[in-house]
């Protein structure tokens, strides 16, 4: 039941009288969007899982069983089930949440090892969220949420730019050589046993001791970056905790969250390359 923007509802259209006597239509345009973008947003699964869910028979709209990516509907007035369950329209507003991750969570949804998940510490919220990129198990601080996928797959991309800010300790002080190195970029070992290189990084000292502290901005994200950095150059890092991401600064006490405003979202988006004007 592929639907285009535009089209009219049928029943939509609701009779007039013209002064010639003739009768004319006026008609309701439906604000549609495609079915990935809806189950996505109402934070059921991933836009690429939703996709998946709709090629495989597992999404109905009004009653039709949906196969065709690309197919539309109106999230307001629409039907929308997937794996039987009815999207309830509080699913489908958008949800920012700002997390002070502590050490000893995973970032993930469901944890196979059964430790505490990020999830644990957002019991309560209206709306299913998914953590937006992740924070190792023993790394801390700002976390953002979310179940606008949209926004999420944008922030996720290398290619977004958002710098990401942390401070960081490591075990011994490093040479200027070796923190040189760290701002040209390095090349680290990837998870799939490949090696890339680093992107230049903002890199300055805040703290001079034995081990010192170190303010690291960067604009990717890939796993464990900054031990890997460190650990190139012959240190290992002791402690991380991420300040500050994009517009946002992180500003609740660990284990506490709290939404964004309608300002940090605004400026989150823009951030991201997601606010431009068509």
């Amino acid at each position: 039941m592929p639907s285009l923007r535009g089209t009219i509802r049928v029943g939509a259209r609701r009779p007039h009288d013209s002064r010639r006597g003739r009768r004319r239509y006026t008609f309701n345009v439906m604000p549609i969007e495609r079915l990935q973008k809806i189950i996505a947003a109402a934070g059921v699964a991933s836009r690429r899982k939703a996709e998946e869910l709709i090629t495989s028979g597992h999404v109905q709209v009004n009653g039709s069983t949906i196969t065709e990516l690309g197919s539309k509907a109106d999230p307001e007035t629409d039907h929308i089930r997937v794996n039987g369950k009815l999207l309830q329209r509080e699913q489908q507003r958008h949800v920012y949440l700002l997390l002070n991750k502590p050490k000893g969570y995973v970032t993930t949804v469901n944890d196979p090892e059964k430790r505490p998940t990020v999830m644990d510490l957002v019991r309560g919220v209206r709306g299913r969220v998914y953590p937006v990129g992740r924070l190792d198990y023993a790394s801390e601080g700002l976390l953002l949420l979310t179940n606008d996928g949209e926004l999420a797959n944008r922030l996720m991309k290398a290619a977004s730019h958002v710098p990401k800010t942390y401070v960081v300790k490591v075990a011994g002080t490093p040479t200027e050589e070796a923190i040189a190195k760290l701002r040209a970029g390095v090349s680290i070992p990837t998870d799939d046993h490949k090696r890339v290189k680093t992107g230049p990084a903002l890199v300055r000292v805040v703290k001079e001791a034995a081990n010192p502290w170190y303010e690291i901005t960067l604009i990717e994200g890939r796993n464990r970056q900054i031990r890997r950095m460190f650990e190139v150059v012959g240190h290992h890092v002791e402690k991380i905790k991420r300040v500050r991401y994009g517009p946002l600064t992180l500003d609740v006490p660990p284990g506490e969250y709290r939404s964004l405003t309608l300002k940090e979202v605004q400026r989150l988006k823009s951030a991201s390359g997601g606010d431009k004007k068509r």
